[in-house]
């Protein structure tokens, strides 16, 4: 889903790679979810029940649109 490129994608460049390790994990496990779940969860319609997906979600949606550190 193109949405969910444009979300994940700039996220993984500018700040996966300062996550700690077990917020990476949380990442690949967001990853394995239905398109529409995260859809959903990244537009605020839901929440997923999982903690562990809450909390990548939360960390996603913090940081989506904010511009790259120069």
């Amino acid at each position: 889903m193109l949405e969910l490129d444009l979300v994940l994608l700039p996220f993984l460049d500018n700040v996966y790679p300062s996550l700690e390790q077990a917020d990476k994990e949380r990442y690949w496990k967001l990853l394995e979810c239905e398109d529409q779940d995260m859809f959903a969860w990244f537009m605020h319609r839901q929440d997923p029940e999982d903690p562990e997906l809450q909390r990548i979600v939360q960390i996603v949606r913090d940081n989506t649109g904010k511009p790259k550190d120069s």
